[in-house]
């Protein structure tokens, strides 16, 4: 059988972790990569005849050959794992934070998923799948461009698909969409309501990766509350109060 071959990027901690343990589980020979190498290496000390390593940062210049570099040690690639991502809450509207979160999550995203699709149109496809979040389903006044950049990953990755579908490319598009999980991303001292455990998350992943769902929000109660969201008049969501409490001492 031939060798299932996966780039996991953001794979040193939370989700981008436990979906790496959940495809070496599965037979997978990855590739991952993540601005931190330590927790990396850990994981290649484990399987190295299965684990390459690299150090990517996704808005650094030359990220787009050290991903190409990762990809031809690990001989191919059938999955693309995007996982990196930062986001704050940020109702004073702090400059250094609306333009740090817009060059990841929107840049270094285009970047690296562009790295991706074209590797795959060249070399007869694959799976890119991407975590994005439930935060791209309205614009939330708390996280402004933290939202605003995840509405814009969906509505990317949707094109790509409708690209990839008229160019006649083998490549199918999956946009993982959590609700509020307990990783570091998470670690401000707020109250987050419906905490996810990363480990469930990842779980869920791994199903909507072998079904090569296009959609897919975690969890259920989520899948709930965003088709809610969207019912929402822009007259009213305007006013609506939103904010995560701090946690008590």
């Amino acid at each position: 059988m031939k060798t299932k071959k996966a780039i996991v990027l953001g794979a040193s901690s939370g989700i981008g972790m436990e979906v790496s343990k959940l495809l070496l589980n599965d037979g997978w020979t990855l590739g991952i990569a993540s601005r931190r190498t330590d927790l990396l290496m850990e994981l290649k000390d484990k399987m190295p005849d299965r684990v390459e390593v690299e150090t990517i940062d996704v808005n650094s210049e030359g990220a787009e050959d050290l991903l190409l570099s990762l990809i031809a040690v690990v001989g191919g690639m059938d999955l693309f794992f995007y996982a990196p991502g930062i986001g704050k809450q940020n109702t004073t509207l702090e400059a250094d934070i609306e333009t740090a979160t817009v060059t990841t999550n929107a840049l270094g995203f285009t970047r690296m998923i562009g790295v991706a699709y074209r590797y795959m149109a060249r070399h007869g496809g694959g799976h890119i799948v991407a975590i994005t979040s439930i935060a791209g389903t309205m614009g939330l006044g708390p996280a402004p461009s933290y939202s605003a950049t995840k509405a814009f990953q969906n509505t990317y990755l949707q094109a790509l698909e409708q690209q990839a579908y008229t160019r006649k490319l083998k490549i199918r598009f999956t946009d993982i969409r959590p609700g509020f999980v307990d990783t570091a991303l998470l670690n401000d001292g707020k109250n987050y309501p419906m905490l996810l455990h990363k480990e469930d998350v990842a779980h869920e992943i791994m199903v909507a990766i072998n079904k090569k769902s296009h959609v897919r929000v975690i969890d259920w109660r989520w899948r709930i509350i965003t088709a809610l969201w969207r019912c929402v008049p822009r007259c009213i969501w305007r006013h609506l109060p939103l904010s995560v409490k701090d946690k008590k001492k």
